[in-house]
Order: C-alpha cells, then sequence, then structure tokens
C-alpha cells in the first residue's frame, strides 16, 4: 500500500490557510475566525479529515438552537429543555425554548417564528406528526437542521427530506415496555396470583403510544393469569391521567395492576388510587416509563414498581450534539439518520444509581455533552448510552402505509451493504461511559 506523507499544517501562511478552507466544509467560517479557532487548539480537529481521520470541520463562531416542546405540562420535556440548555450553552449555541401547548399548528408558526429570527438548528418534540413535514421544509429551505424525537408522521423519513432533516431518534420503547410491563405482571403473579391490569395511555395516534402499547401487550403472553381488562387515554400528563384513571376504576373494581404510558401518567394513577383509598404499590401496582424525577423518586419511596430510564438529559445531550455537529459540516451516514437509544428498565434495585447521577446530582452534569460529539471529540467521542440504527418496520409496525410508499433506497442500501452493522459496532465499540453509572463529570466540577 502507498504510504501518503504529510506536511504540518502552518497556521501562519495564508496560502495553507486559503487551501484548506477551501477543502474543508467549514460552514461560512472566514479565514480570522478560523486562525481563532486554530490558535484554541480546534484547527488539529478541522484538518483531520485530510489525513484520513473521521469527518471533522471547523465550528462556526454561532449557532442559535431552538426546542420545540408540545407542552410544558410533561416534567419530561421541562427537565429536557434544562438540560439542552446546559448541553447548547456548552457548544456555543444560542438556546430558546417554546411551549407547544399541546396544539402542532403552534408549533408550526414556531418553528417558521424561530427560523426567520436566526435559528439555524430545531428540535421538534410534537404532540403528533401532522407538522413534521411542512417543518422539515421549512428547515431545508432556511439552511437550519432539524431533528425530530418521538411523535411523527409513520413511514415518512428524514430521506423524504433533504438533508436538512438530520435525525429521527427515539428510545427503543417496544422492548423498553414490554420490559417494564414485566415487571408488573411478574410482581402482580407472585403476590396476588395474578389479576386484572388497567392500562392508562398517551395522545391516541401518538407513534410512540403506539409502539408501547404493543410492547405491552406482547408481555402478557408470558403471564396467562392477569389479562389487559380496558384502557384509557391520560394524554402523558397527570389531570387527565387522574381522571382516565378514576373512570376505570369506576368499571373495574378488582384491578391490581397499571400500566402508564410515562412518569407523568404514573403520577396521576397515584392519585387516583390514593382518592379511591387504594395503596399504591400494596393493593395495586404501577409502572410508568420515561425515567423522570418524580417517576424515579416514586420507585424510591415504594410507591411505584417500575420505569423505563430513557432520561431527559440523554436526549439533550444526545441531539444537541448531533445539531452541533451537523451545523460544522459533520455528515450522518444514512444508517446515523435513524436510531434508537435503549433504556434501562429502573426498580427499587438500581434506582440508587440514577437518583444519585441524575436528579440529586447538584451542579455535576450527568453526562460529558461535549463528548457526545463527533466534531469535538473526533477520536474519543462517545455516545454515553446504548445506540443502534432504528429500524421502521419495528418502529411503525401494524400502521397503514401510504399509498405508493416505497423503502428510501439509502434506506435499503444501509441495511443491505453492510452499514448498518458497521454503524452498530461503531457506536458499541465507542459506548465506554455507562448509562447507569456515576456521572463521567463527578470530581471534575
Amino acid at each position: 500500500m502507498k504510504k501518503t506523507r504529510h506536511t504540518l499544517f502552518n497556521i501562519s501562511d495564508p496560502k495553507q490557510v486559503d487551501r484548506h478552507l477551501e477543502k474543508l466544509d467549514t460552514v461560512g467560517v472566514s479565514r480570522r475566525d478560523f486562525l481563532t479557532l486554530a490558535s484554541a487548539g480546534m484547527a488539529a480537529a478541522a484538518t483531520a479529515s485530510l489525513w484520513g481521520l473521521p469527518a471533522v470541520a471547523v465550528a462556526a463562531p454561532s449557532g442559535k438552537l431552538a426546542y420545540l416542546a408540545w407542552t410544558s405540562r410533561v416534567e419530561f420535556m421541562a427537565q429536557a429543555s434544562h438540560a439542552t440548555e446546559a448541553a447548547a450553552q456548552l457548544f456555543g449555541l444560542g438556546y430558546s425554548y417554546l411551549d407547544g401547548q399541546i396544539d402542532s399548528q403552534r408549533q408550526l408558526n414556531q418553528a417558521e417564528q424561530q427560523l426567520a429570527s436566526g435559528a439555524n438548528a430545531l428540535i421538534l418534540h410534537a404532540p403528533d406528526g401532522s407538522a413534521v413535514r411542512r417543518i422539515a421544509q421549512l428547515a431545508k429551505q432556511n439552511n437550519a437542521y432539524f431533528a425530530n424525537v418521538w411523535a411523527t408522521l409513520p413511514w415518512y423519513t428524514p430521506f423524504e427530506a433533504s438533508d436538512y432533516y438530520t435525525l429521527y431518534a427515539v428510545p427503543e420503547e417496544f422492548s423498553a415496555h414490554r420490559g417494564v410491563t414485566e415487571v408488573l405482571l411478574n410482581a402482580v403473579t407472585e403476590r396476588f396470583g395474578g389479576g386484572d391490569i388497567i392500562g392508562v395511555t398517551g395522545v391516541p395516534g401518538f407513534s410512540t403510544d403506539s409502539v408501547r402499547s404493543r410492547g405491552r401487550d406482547a408481555a402478557f403472553a408470558n403471564f396467562p393469569k392477569t389479562r389487559l381488562v380496558d384502557q384509557l387515554p391520560g394524554l402523558f400528563n397527570r389531570e387527565d391521567a387522574l381522571k382516565a384513571t378514576q373512570d376505570l376504576l369506576s368499571r373495574h373494581k378488582n384491578v391490581v395492576g397499571v400500566v402508564a404510558q410515562n412518569d407523568d401518567v404514573a403520577q396521576g394513577v397515584i392519585a387516583a388510587l390514593r382518592g379511591a383509598g387504594l395503596r399504591p404499590d400494596e393493593d395495586v401496582l404501577v409502572v410508568g416509563a420515561d425515567g423522570t424525577t418524580e417517576g424515579a423518586r416514586a420507585i424510591k419511596q415504594g410507591q411505584q414498581l417500575a420505569t423505563s430510564a430513557n432520561c431527559p438529559a440523554f436526549q439533550a445531550g444526545f441531539f444537541t450534539a448531533r445539531l452541533f455537529d451537523v451545523l460544522n459540516g459533520w455528515q450522518p451516514r444514512a444508517a446515523e439518520r435513524m436510531l434508537n437509544w435503549h433504556s434501562v428498565t429502573m426498580t427499587k434495585d438500581n434506582v440508587d444509581v440514577y437518583l444519585e447521577r441524575y436528579v440529586d446530582n447538584g451542579d455535576v452534569p450527568p453526562f460529558d455533552y461535549k463528548r457526545m460529539s463527533k466534531v469535538a471529540h473526533p477520536q474519543d467521542w462517545d455516545p454515553q448510552g446504548k445506540i443502534t440504527p432504528l429500524d421502521i418496520d419495528v418502529e411503525w409496525a401494524g400502521l397503514p402505509k401510504p399509498a405508493g410508499w416505497t423503502y428510501p433506497q439509502a434506506y435499503l442500501d444501509a441495511k443491505n451493504n453492510g452499514e448498518w452493522q458497521r454503524v452498530t459496532e461503531e457506536y458499541q465499540a465507542h459506548y465506554k461511559i455507562p448509562f447507569f453509572g456515576p456521572s463521567p463529570l463527578k470530581g471534575k466540577v
């Protein structure tokens, strides 16, 4: 194999600087900005791609990130916003948080306003998928990058939009909610010999709600003495979940377990049980999802049996790092544009670890957000959680495909040419800092 000889990059030579600016995707960085960043230690990363190292680029001197949350009534989003703001600050991005008030049209208007005011990165966390396509179009028109979490249009992928729709990512909900439900059904079988279970779901039509319901239902196959007798939507918030649970309890007098579709719903369920004179975790067992502060505390206090620890701060860091990277020239492979992160079932056995790192952590960030970035850490980036490519046939199983829909060619190619497996192995190899364990910044802040 012929070896290529590399010469050192001289930042004092204008000709060398100009030549590198021509070759690198520097996202509008001037020679002056380049030299400033180089003197701060970024030039090595900026020139790494010329030397056969992973794709990186010079960080642009500014950017503005907007988090479009579908409501402030859900604890997960409030916690995710706090962590996103912290991550954005570390990456040098301006930050805005917007409450969509469970209104997709409002979110669409907010996206337009943010893009008009100079935002070049959007995180959409929507109540449904109705605005996704239009926001993706607006992002392309404004040369702004867009990432979507949870709710979406089934069978609509980033490949149908543009490269500016850089990421659709969700927890791998089917297995996660099946696992949480299995904890409940096992406990109900051991303690009560089985019995009636009710479900308090999220928002009807919400794609993730559908996946969680499928995972929940699959769990019953191995617990024949239990049965799901009824369900009502709790709309992913405490107030509506309380009302739904009250209604369900009035219909069914022998309930011994409740599968709540998130931890806010679980809090509403617990309140309703108390109002009916029932003791959570004694008379009726409750499980949730997401790993919010209140969910973790409820497990510690013996009011909730389990949850899936999706962790708001993980979403915050992972999405902010991705947007920072693409703003600065990094290009994801096809298998990296739709991803799952994998949660951990949290019970009383491991809740103390979670509380110390994610809840009672004071000023210590739960993640090294910068290390999630392939631009900031081209060699030692670490997702700090298990990440795998998303299989759309699993994510949207049972949901009808639009007329004439076909699989995106880039998606099929990635699955068939080995890229899917390579991405899986690469992310696993870089996953060094365990999701359940002490913060990597403990003792450093």
